[in-house]
Formats: C-alpha cells, structure tokens, sequence
C-alpha cells in the first residue's frame, strides 16, 4: 500500500492531503467526494483488483448502497481519465476492478509509465499493444527539450508576458484571463412538511443537490455560511455568489413536493423555478430522493446553462425569432411525448416550417436534427432518405458545436447523431460531456448506455439505464431506458427479468415495434409461447415486412459480443414466428 500523499499514475496526480486529482499540466479535475475517495483506493492498492462489495464497503461504510452507485463513480472515474477505452479502470475476471497502471509515490516527479492492460474475451487481464498508450496518457509540455532549447522557449515567453503587461491597460480583462467559472450557493432547503421525516429528507436532498451541481464544469459551487440556530434555517448567502439555489420539501396527501429556484444574488432575481413530486408510500427514502433531486436538478441545471451560454459573446445571428424558436421547440418535442410515426411526422413539419421562418436560427436547426436522428434510429426514413438527412444533420451540428460548444441542447443533438451513424466509441465522449453539465441527463444516460450496449459492454449498459431510471428525468423519454435495460436483459440472455422492463416501456410507447419484436423473444424463452406469437404479430403490424434479415439495427461498428448477442435474440424472434424472410 502507498502512504504518500502525492500518487503519480500514467501522467495524472493524486494530492491525497488536499483530496485533489490533477491532469498532465497541473490542472485539478473535479470529482465528487465519493468518485476520489474510489481513485484513491485504487492508486494505493498496489494494483490489487478489489472486489464490488470492497469498493461499496469502503467508500459507502455503513450505509446500504445498490451497484448503480458503484457503477456511476466507476463511469465518472473513466470520464475524468480520459478512459473512454476502460485501459486504466478495469474490469477484473471475477467481476471486480483495478487500476491497471504502475503508481508512483514521493514528492519528486519522474517518469510514468502506464502498465496496459486490456480484457479478453475470456474476462482475464492481458496486455495491450504499445500504440494504444497516447490515447491514455496526456503528454507533459517541455518533455524531450534540450536544455537550450528549454532556456530559449522560456526566454521568449517571458517576453510575451512582458508585451502582455504593457498593452494590459488597452485591453479588456476577459481577454487576457479566463473568464471565473460563476458561483453558485445552494442553500439548506426548507423544511415545509411537518412530516417527522421531513428534516432528515431535506438536508439529504440539499447534500445530493450540492454534489450534483458541483460536478457540473463549467461552474463552482460554494458552501453557504448557515444562519444561526433560531431563525427560518435558510442560512445566509455564501460571500461572493452570483447565483443561489433556494427551495422547500412538503408533504401534501400522498406526496412529497420539493420546489426549487435559482436567483440571482446581486438583484434577487428569480432565474428558474423548477417543482419535482414523487408518491411518498410507493417507493423507498433513496429513490425519492433521488428523483426529487434529479427533478428539480435536470430543468434548472438546463436552464443555468442557458444563462451561461448567453453570457458568452458571439456574433448575432441573422433571423432571430425573439422567442418563437423556443415555442417551436417546445410543442415539436411536446407532440412525441409518445413516439409514433405520425407524432414524428407532425413535429418534423412543426419544426421545418419553423425554419423556413427563421432559416438562420441555429437552435431549430439543432432541434430538427436531433428530431431527425431519433427517426432514423426507429428506421422512419428510407435509405437514400437516411443518408440526406444524415448528411445534413452532420452540417448543422458541426456548425452548433463551433458556436456553442458548452450548449447542453447540442451536446444531445451531435450525441444521438454520433449514436444513430453507429460512431459509439464518440459518442461516449459527446454524451458524458453533456452530462458534465447536466448530471440527471436521463436522455444522454440512454444514449451512453446505447453505446455500451454496440460496444458489448452489456453489465456498463445496464447500470447506466438503471440509473437512467432512478433520475426519470425528462419523463417524456422514461419509454428508452425501460426498452434499454429490458433490450440489454435480453442480449445477457436474462428473459424473465427483460419482460417487465419491456412491457412498461410499451405501456408508454407502443408505436415502435422493436419493442414488441424483442418482447416476443423474451415471452419464447421464457416458456409463453402463445404471448410469444401476439406480440410479434402485434410488431409485424407496426413494422409490415419485416423478416430475420431486417429486424436487427445496424451493426456497424458493433463489437463481435453484440452481434453474437443480437443472433441470439433474432432467433428467438424467429421462434416466436418472425418469418425467415
């Protein structure tokens, strides 16, 4: 075991006396308190796998958590290392995990070198080839320099800064510093629900509240000075914020309510007002407050990141609609609550005359390709109708991400572009870093879990929907990771725990057919074979014509584990009655 405070692994740095891991050029990387204290279990194991139940043990003692929240600090360790290709985190035969790098301990720098390692499909650890190294490990400036001509490029920066302080006075701040990441207080929420449980609800929500923006990149969050004992127990402004998140837990009939908003500190302002309710006998204290939390948290953290993105200076754009782009936006996604084809069909309209309005208004036109792209997710476009709009989508949402590149809106948009072209391995990076500004992003956690899903990363996958629907939020995509996790049940060959998963997705959504296709499989299997022929006749409605050979998405870029997987449920499918061809 390591016992000094800095630990050195494949050019990061653990600082385990200020809790801080830093990034090649010194730069701290935000973790949660439980994500770090998982990094620093694993730096200081000696490379030692640890097994699940190790992990929840030491990082949750004492409290009962489930493996989603194992899995989700596993997730944000990988995002935070750049570990897209799981080559450092690694998953272990038998199920546990390991760092999978040589850590240097001691005060002194020197040379790291990653040990890379890569699972088989057998499950055991082997090594990977070495070109895979520089996709892990960020490269230190200076290295490899001679001395001279380390001397000579710190010379001619020095001039730099020399130049810089001389024309300071004739330039604006913001373009000589980055621009402070705004502050945000959340506030103790109040306690409004003269229910015994009440306080001990509220002060977990506020600490879950707390987490959840903190790890949100592109602003801090301060801890508020707590008023005294006595008073109404809000507690007094943190010194220095520009925002503050404010609210109160009720308890009305059945329900707890929890509302939520952001002000603005230095004029009061209110900016968002958000309310989430959840059915207070139907589920456990953890899952209500979860979903109270990622209620109120997923509309106001979208809608700091409207503030934010506003904030920024660009050009204006020509064809502004003063608002009538939101409306357009709103009703088009409004109108496929329940998706269907004809719901499809009448927000695609919505949105294109919309456009044709406004044609330079770059938020309908990452509106209709995100809209465009679920349709040719459920295969509503013929091929060479695919191709245009892929082509086109892939135009606009190259131009969006250059003019906001922090926008959650198209963040979403080039995520399911990158998922529905079958580019998985991307995708996962565009989805994760648009959960790095919305944390309760159901519909991003859907489309990461696609990913895994293609990329045979079938228990990754079911986590990820699982935690997709303890956050249900937004509710209008609740169908996706309900057919995701009872698809990825199917695909592990776990029938009877696929169908409840696939029913209630078809209970929200039956238009799609997929779902009763895999429904079938599911019913064939598990031995109801008369339910098994129902509910492919009922997918053969919805999608006529469709046989063994076109019932499977595309494959491309799949890993061999998911297309093994997906023969496996396609016959099933075919015993259950889908024709041959």
């Amino acid at each position: 075991m390591l016992g000094d405070h800095l630990l050195r692994f494949a050019g990061f740095e653990l600082d385990q006396q200020r809790a801080e891991l830093r990034g090649a050029d010194g730069t701290p990387i935000k973790l949660r308190p439980k994500t770090f204290e998982m990094l620093r279990l694993f730096a200081a194991s000696g490379g030692r796998v640890l097994s699940k139940q190790e992990l929840m043990e030491a990082v949750w003692p004492n409290v009962h958590v489930g493996e989603d929240s194992l899995f989700q600090c596993i997730r944000e360790l990988r995002t935070a290392l750049g570990d897209e290709r799981r080559q450092l985190i690694k998953l272990a035969s038998g199920g546990g995990y390991l760092l999978a790098t040589e850590v240097l301990a001691g005060p002194e720098p020197g040379p790291v070198q990653a040990e890379r390692t890569a699972t088989d499909p057998t499950g055991e650890v082997a090594p990977l080839p070495p070109v895979e190294v520089a996709a892990v490990r960020p490269q230190r400036a200076w290295f490899g320099l001679s001395r001279q001509a380390t001397v000579a490029a710190v010379a001619g920066l020095c001039v730099i800064v020399m130049g810089l302080a001389v024309a300071a006075p004739a330039l604006k701040p913001d373009l000589l510093f980055k621009r402070t990441p705004p502050r945000l207080a959340v506030m103790p929420i109040v306690d409004d629900s003269k229910d015994a449980r009440g306080a001990a609800m509220a002060a977990e929500v506020t600490a879950r509240l707390t987490d959840g923006f903190a790890r949100i990149q592109n602003i801090s969050v301060v801890a508020p000075r707590l008023a005294a004992k006595g008073g109404d127990g809000t507690g007094a402004p943190a010194a220095s914020s520009d925002y503050e998140l404010r609210g109160e837990l009720e308890r009305r009939d059945r329900s707890w309510t929890l509302r939520a908003r952001i002000i603005k500190a230095a004029t009061g302002e209110v900016q968002s007002v958000i309310a989430a309710s959840v059915a207070a006998e139907e589920m456990d204290a953890q899952l209500a407050q979860s979903r109270l939390v990622a209620g109120v948290g997923h509309g106001l953290a979208r809608r700091l990141n409207e503030i934010l993105e506003a904030r920024v200076p660009r050009a204006p754009v020509a064809g502004a609609s003063a608002g009538g782009d939101k409306v357009a936006v709103e009703q088009a996604l409004a109108s496929i609550n329940q998706t269907t084809r004809e719901r499809f069909g009448a927000a695609q309209a919505m949105l294109q005359k919309a456009l044709s309005d406004y044609p330079d208004n770059l938020d309908i036109a990452v509106a209709l390709a995100s809209l465009q792209m679920r349709g040719i997710q459920m295969v509503w476009f013929s091929p060479e109708e695919a191709v245009a709009v892929e082509a086109k989508a892939n135009a606009t949402l190259e131009q969006a991400l250059r003019s906001k590149p922090n926008s959650i809106a198209v963040l979403e948009a080039y995520c399911r572009f990158l998922s529905a072209t079958n580019h998985f391995v991307e995708s996962l990076v565009t989805c994760a870093k648009a959960l790095s500004f919305d944390p309760w992003n159901g519909s991003a956690l859907y489309l990461i879990g696609l990913g895994q899903v293609y990329l045979g990363r079938f228990d990754d996958a079911l986590a990820t929907f699982l935690q997709a629907d303890r956050y249900d939020t937004p509710q209008a995509s609740r169908w996706t990771w309900l057919l995701g996790a009872g698809m990825t049940y199917a695909l592990m060959g776990r029938y009877e725990e696929a169908l409840p998963w696939l029913q209630r997705s078809i209970a929200i959504t039956p238009g799609t057919g997929r779902s009763h296709f895999l429904l079938g499989a599911a019913y064939q299997r598990t031995g109801r074979l008369e339910e098994a022929r129902a509910a492919i006749a009922e997918g053969l409605k919805l999608r006529p014509g469709t046989t063994r050979q076109s019932v499977s998405p595309p494959m491309k870029n799949a890993s061999p584990v998911c297309v093994e997987a997906w023969e496996r449920v396609v016959q099933a499918e075919v015993d259950a009655g889908l024709p041959e061809q």
